[in-house]
């Protein structure tokens, strides 16, 4: 989701890429909240992180506590980051509790991307 919001605000002002340490495909969840917001992120994939792609960052955000402690440490020179969300596709309960979360941490992540946009 912080991928296609990023895209969907900044346009071409910045080159984005989502990696993690393991691909997960695509979360139907999050393509549908995402969605719902205006956004297309059905084109859009998870690679595995390597070296050669985290060398060559200006900044690297990490988005969930797995990420953030399981993450090796590459060598980089640009910049790491952590943005804390809340992982919607542990959420449990009926199908509306659990869509109701992906929607909080979508809406989250917009507004977090919304106030990085506005630093610059």
């Amino acid at each position: 989701m912080a991928e296609g919001w990023l895209k969907h605000l900044a346009g071409d002002a910045y080159e984005v890429f989502s990696a993690g340490i393991e691909a997960h495909g695509k979360n139907p969840r999050a393509i549908a909240v995402m969605r719902e917001a205006g956004v297309d992120i059905s084109t859009q994939a998870s690679e595995v992180a390597n070296t050669v792609l985290l060398e060559s960052l200006d900044l690297l955000v990490t988005v969930c506590s797995h990420a953030d402690t399981h993450c090796p440490i590459f060598p980089m020179q640009g910049k790491r980051e952590h943005w804390p969300f809340d992982d919607p596709a542990k959420a449990q309960g009926t199908e509306e509790e659990i869509m109701l979360e992906f929607r909080r941490v979508r809406d989250q992540i917009h507004a977090r991307i919304d106030t990085f946009l506005n630093a610059k």
